[in-house]
Parts: C-alpha cells; structure tokens; sequence
C-alpha cells in the first residue's frame, strides 16, 4: 500500500493492523517461499529500478548534495548483493514460535518463554535505498508488517522497490499493506504518525543525528536510536605496525560514508614516531587528509604538511565530535592505556570502538571500561553490519542499552509472551 496526501492515516493503519495477522501466523516455509519471490521481483524489475535510481542521483546532483550523500543513495553495482543478502536471511532459522528458559516450579507449573513478532515497525530514513529491502525482507522473516517512509532525495527508487516487493506479496497471496510506504514528503503526516501508539509499536530512525532527535522530542511510541558513528581506534604501544596500518586503511577508506568507518584514531606515544609517517603517506595516496593534533601534527611527514590544509591541518575540539562521513580522519597522540579511553568517554557516540594490541591485558581493560555496542579487538570497525555479523542483514544499529543493540536483526524484531501450562492449578 501507498499512503498518500489526504484520506485518514488511521484507517491506513488500521488496515495495516488485520494485515499482521496473515504474516504472523505464516509458517517458515510460506515467509521463505516470500523473500525468494521479492528476490526475484527485485532482478526483474532491475532495470526499472535502476533508472529510477539514476535520476534520482542526478536530481540530488542538481540539488548540489554532497559525494556522500550521492554514494548512499546508489544501488549502481550494489543491488544484487542485496539480494543476495535477502537469500540469506531466507536461510536464517525462523525466531517465531522459538521456546527458551524453559523450566518447572516446585508446585509443578511449567513456563517458558515463547518468540513473538512485535507487530507494525514504523522506520524512517534518508538516502540509502537498500533500507527498503532489508527492512522489508527483515520484518516479513520475523512476522512483523512496516511502515516506511523514506528520504525525498530517493523517493523513484523507493517506489520502484516497494512495487517490486507488493507484486511478491500478491503472488505469495498476502496483502500488500504489510509493506506500506509513506509515498508523500508531507512533514505532518510523519508527526502525524509519530503519535499513533495504539496503532504502531516500534519507531525506528535512520540517518541524520536531527532526524533523530525529532523522532525522540515528537513520538508517543517507543524510538529505537543509533546508527551515528563517531568511531575509535586506539593502537597501543605492542601492536604490529604494518597489520594495523592495513586495518585501519579499511576502516577508514573501504567505505567512507557510512557510520562505521573510523573517525578518529588515537595513537600510544611510544609508538607515534614509528607509525605516524608511513600511516599517513599509505592512507594520503588514498586520498584521507588529516585533522591532527600538536603531537601528531608535528611527526606528519614534511612534504604532506607543506601542501596547506587540503591535506593537513590542526585539530579544532569539535572535530573529535564529528562524525566524518568522508575521507577525513582525526590523529590523536595519547600517553596510554587509560588516556585513550577518556577520549572515547568523552566522544563517541556509544556506536564502534576498538583497540590494536597484542596485549591481551589491555584488550581485556579495553572491553570492560568501553561500553559501546560494538568493541573490537584488532579488528576494523567496519565490520559494525548485519550481513558481516551473520544476521543477513540490519533495520539498523542501535547505540542504546536496550534488549536491541547494535545490528538488528530478525531476533531483535520480536518480543517474547510467557506460556505457563499447568494441572488444573489454583493458587492457595
């Protein structure tokens, strides 16, 4: 279903609502023979898909949005790998109907905990139109229906994804307001929707830290935020200078538009001198220039800090709270252990943060005192994603301390009921 300007958003969602009750009760044979046909739609209607992308791209480099920008919202080269993603969560084990902790009281009741979907998820987002699909494929598998809205900048390819998606839905024989999307830019009929608690269950925003905070200050329903990656490094003294050179070249270049690429690296003394030089000529042909402070600026190589701040410059206190989404990367020199995790404390933003050690003390210290949803140990930040983690793929990534944390998956998407059997039991 499309909801449009003008009608009632209550009666939409209403009929959102009696849709649940087809995929809910769905065995895992009827929801995988599902993501299978939308993978299939999705390959057919590849070309329509793809042209609308294209002008798409080309409004928003009308518009003059930035490379990053442009780069999420591309599916060139990059929708059969969603694809792709949407066969493996097909694979993944169905969590409905799952049973755990599972035990027998004295009096010889019997309990367990049982799976169930969460009911109607309500995502908005900007950009990236591979949220369509995973969201979509994500909350089918897990019994759920969804409610997508969209960024404007997107809005062909999203139409041409969800019509995909409802011819599925209509040859698997389910209705199609399981899938329903907000087809309007209309600011008040998202605030509208953002206060219908007794019709949607889950809120769940990706994208800019300011669509976050407006989901937060103006829904009546439970928001789930993350997805803003301010994300560390910190190479201690024992490491191997030429593997963490290699790690942090991926987390900071294989993609850097995303919340889990690196964002500021922080660097022990002893090993500044000896890293420092050959880090930045590796990362500089990549194209990565630098915000760096005192002690890291001085040992940059001469010849980069000669050509001006195009390639590096002095650190200003903000820049350890920005969340790049580009080729820049923050240096930090710190004196150990403990100065580097203050640093963190201070800055992130709860999303990825790891260490490069051979030292398993301190990777043991490193994980106790950082609380974030994902903490690596010598391993590159970029591996913050449901397809890496095995879940096939995400809705999002979550940065609070909630049940859900971090990629969220199929599991993540379901509640759970007690189920207590008992012998004709009355309590005395």
């Amino acid at each position: 279903m499309f909801i449009k300007e003008g009608g009632s958003l209550t009666a939409h969602l209403q009929c959102v609502r009696r849709a649940t009750n087809a995929i809910a009760i769905a065995s895992s044979e009827q929801k995988n023979t599902l993501l299978h046909t939308i993978a299939n739609k999705l390959l057919e209607h590849k070309a329509a898909i793809l042209a609308a992308n294209k002008q798409d791209k080309e409004s928003a480099q009308q518009l003059g949005f930035s490379a990053a920008l442009i780069d999420r919202l591309s599916l060139e080269n990059r929708l059969h790998a969603f694809v792709e993603d949407i066969y493996t969560v097909a694979d993944l084990p169905d969590p409905i109907g799952h049973r755990y902790r599972e035990k027998i009281l004295a009096n010889g009741l019997r309990l367990y905990k049982q799976r169930v979907p969460l009911g109607i998820l309500a995502v908005i987002y900007e950009s990236r139109p591979n949220v369509t699909i995973d969201v979509a494929c994500l909350a089918l598998k897990s019994g759920n229906a969804v409610v997508l809205r969209g960024g404007k900048e997107v809005l062909r390819t999203n139409r041409a994804l969800i019509e995909a998606i409802h011819e599925a839905l209509q040859i698997c024989q389910l209705p199609c307001d399981l899938i329903t999307f907000i087809d309007t830019e209309d600011r008040a009929l998202l605030q509208e929707l953002l206060r219908k608690y007794e019709l949607i269950d889950l809120v769940i925003p990706r994208g800019s830290g300011q669509l976050h905070q407006f989901c937060r200050e103006n829904s009546s329903i439970p928001v789930i935020t993350g997805g803003i990656g301010i994300c560390h490094l910190f190479v201690d003294e024992t490491v191997q200078l030429d593997k963490a050179i290699a790690v942090i070249h991926n987390a900071k270049t294989q993609r850097p538009t995303v919340c889990n690429a690196l964002d500021t690296l922080l660097i022990h003394r002893l090993i500044a001198k000896d890293l420092i030089p050959p880090l930045v000529e590796t990362l500089a042909q990549a194209g990565v220039t630098f915000c760096a402070e005192e002690a890291a600026f001085a040992l940059m190589p001469e010849a980069l800090r000669q050509r001006g701040e195009g390639i590096v410059r002095l650190a200003q206190l903000r820049d350890w709270d920005t969340e790049w989404l580009n080729l820049t990367l923050g240096i930090k020199v710190v004196d150990d252990l403990q100065s580097a995790i203050e640093h963190i404390h201070a800055h992130s933003s709860g999303h990825s943060d790891g260490i490069l050690t051979e030292n398993k003390e301190h990777a043991a210290l490193f994980c106790q005192k950082i609380d974030s949803a994902v903490v690596y140990v010598n391993a590159s930040t970029r591996f913050t994603d449901g397809g890496q983690l095995g879940l096939g793929s995400e809705v999002a990534v979550s940065t609070q301390k909630i049940q859900a944390r971090g990629p969220m998956g199929l599991e993540e998407l379901t509640s759970y009921k007690w189920i207590v059997e008992g012998d004709y039991h009355v309590r005395s």
